[in-house]
């Protein structure tokens, strides 16, 4: 029994560190790569443009309930209760549509969301199928993205696949 385990082990073994030494690892950086598409930072620009005009327009919103609820304070004193309670109401409806509107303009599937998938997404899939045709040309079998949370303390420059990326997208770097 020790015999068969034993073989077990070394076979598992050898045939670990075959798999091990035959995967090809590459990595990119997101963001190099995007920041040097024109169609990309032409997008984000588009994005940020919408994203100023929407809050502005809903920090003149709340500036106007700030307005209304401090000329309510300054007279609440002298209006009768059923006046009062209609400032009230009022105030807090202009308040409500103003939070709707944050959320329509900014909440998880709101239109800035929207205008992004419409403007980036087809510009991320266009990356993706590049690094895809990478990773299987060259027989890659994981391809990892140093952008954002990933941390990798060390990376072989041979492994660096951002160039080959944006060679496939079509895209010279001027240095």
């Amino acid at each position: 029994m020790k015999k068969v385990i034993l073989l077990i082990a070394i076979t598992l073994g050898f045939t670990l560190s075959t798999f091990s030494q035959a995967a090809r690892y590459g990595y990119i950086d997101s963001e190099y790569i995007l920041g040097n598409i024109p169609e990309y930072k032409e997008a984000q620009k588009e994005l940020d443009r919408l994203a100023a005009n929407w809050q502005k327009e809903i920090e003149k919103m709340f500036a106007s309930i700030d307005s209304m609820y401090k000329k309510y304070q300054v007279e609440a004193i002298t209006l009768p209760d059923n006046l009062k309670q209609k400032r009230e109401e009022t105030i807090i409806k202009a308040e409500q549509d103003a939070k709707d509107l944050q959320k329509k303009r900014f909440g998880k599937d709101g239109d800035l969301f929207k205008k992004r998938e419409e403007l980036v997404k087809p510009i991320q899939d266009r990356v993706f199928n590049a690094i895809e045709a990478i990773a299987k040309d060259k027989a890659y079998a994981f391809v990892f993205d140093v952008a954002g949370s990933m941390t990798i303390v060390y990376a072989d420059p041979k492994f660096d696949l951002n160039d080959q990326v944006m060679q496939r997208l079509g895209i010279s770097i001027k240095d």
